[in-house]
């Protein structure tokens, strides 16, 4: 990869449209590099912030802490800024929690206020991923809506899937992921229990058989129908691919 650190940001979308030098200047946003075991919070809701941070490896779940119970309303893939808009906020209304081994970039504000006046194009494309944050985020509240909890949860694997292939992440037959049964629960919004009805249900309907947070299937395309997957929302398939024109 030409460029090792940020090569994942917005691939598939906006970045097959910047140029060389829009490529290099993004690279060179990152600071500093680090690394974290599972379970570290690497933002905490409410306290200000003077850098951004971009998701090289792993996965990162946003989180929202109440009545002591966690909701987890968001999971960052390679290629995500976890928190470009505590750009703009200073502090964010949630927590960023690594979900297993991660690996992140730092930007410091003062980098991203460069970009600003110095390259418009790119300002544009880091607006494009704020945008695409809140895309996700709208289908995930339309899934808790109209989906029973297993196909929220084929959802949310055919999503995963989705993303990881727009940044160059092919998934044959498995997805491998970190998450636990009651991760599981906390993105879907109902109980350890009930997940693990849901999870039980994928099985016995042979679409996908989920263990120990890794998802098996042999026909991702049964998956995603099940799951009632429409990519568009993505912005790298469908009705809503970013254009040659975007500019």
């Amino acid at each position: 990869m030409t460029f090792p650190l940020t090569g994942a940001f917005l691939a598939g979308r906006l970045r097959d449209h910047l140029d060389h030098d829009d490529l290099a200047y993004i690279e060179d946003l990152i600071d500093s590099v680090e690394e974290h075991g599972d379970g570290v919070r690497l933002a905490e809701s409410g306290v200000p912030t003077e850098k951004s941070q971009l998701l090289i490896e792993g996965f990162v779940f946003r989180t929202i802490e109440t009545d002591k119970r966690r909701f987890i309303v968001g999971i960052h893939v390679p290629g995500d800024f976890i928190d470009l808009h505590g750009f703009a906020l200073k502090e964010l209304d949630h927590t960023l929690v690594s979900a297993g081994a991660v690996k992140l970039g730092l930007v410091p504000h003062e980098r991203l206020e460069a970009v600003m006046s110095e390259s418009p194009d790119i300002a544009r494309a880091m607006w494009f991923a704020t945008l695409l944050d809140a895309a996700i985020h709208r289908k995930w509240i339309q899934t808790l809506e109209q989906l029973d909890a297993p196909r929220r949860i084929a959802h949310l694997y055919a999503e995963l899937h989705e993303r990881l292939d727009l940044v160059g992440r092919q998934v044959p037959r498995a997805l491998r992921t970190p998450f636990t049964q009651l991760d599981l629960a906390d993105m879907c919004g109902v109980s350890a229990i009930h997940a693990n009805r849901a999870v039980g249900k994928l099985r016995e309907l042979g679409i996908g058989e989920i263990r120990r947070g890794d998802l098996y299937t042999d026909d991702w395309d049964a998956l995603k129908q099940y799951a009632r997957f429409d990519p568009s929302y993505l912005y790298g398939r469908g009705a809503l691919k970013v254009q040659d024109d975007w500019r």
